[in-house]
């Protein structure tokens, strides 16, 4: 007889994580944040919603899923060294996240968000953050 359950995500990424040694993570039934080794990365987070699914990095960008093989991509994504994240500030305040990946040779933005409301008179830098859990190892990277 076949197992027709669904699948947990949660339990799926925990079972991933297992061969990282070190790797920290908070999780619940419905969510699951892996914190960053170093104060150069940032945080992944993947919630799971009646409707979908939730990726998250470092508090500031989200993006939403229908499918769960995409979420998870999208989340080992955010682990690996193929993905940085510009964080971009108004003062202390953070307003912008872009989420950018290494294709030939250089980083291209592909998604960004922001906050509406930032104190916009203050003087703008930008951080970019990177996590290294999974190493890139496709040509070029």
């Amino acid at each position: 007889m076949e197992n027709t359950a669904p699948s947990n995500p949660i339990e799926e990424i925990k079972d991933r994580l297992a061969k990282y040694p070190g790797v920290r993570y908070d999780a619940d039934d419905s969510q699951i944040t892996i914190h960053p080794s170093d104060s150069d990365g940032f945080a992944v987070s993947l919630y799971v919603h009646k409707t979908g699914f939730t990726v998250a990095f470092d508090d500031g960008w989200h993006e939403e899923f229908d499918s769960e093989t995409e979420a998870l991509e999208c989340l080992a994504f955010g682990l690996s060294t193929a993905c940085r994240l510009r964080v971009e500030y108004r003062g202390k305040t953070p307003y912008r996240w872009a989420v950018e990946g290494f294709e030939n040779g250089q980083w291209r933005a592909d998604s960004t968000v922001g906050l509406l409301l930032f104190p916009f008179w203050r003087q703008r830098h930008m951080v970019y953050r990177q996590n290294s859990l999974i190493r890139d190892t496709s040509p070029g990277a």
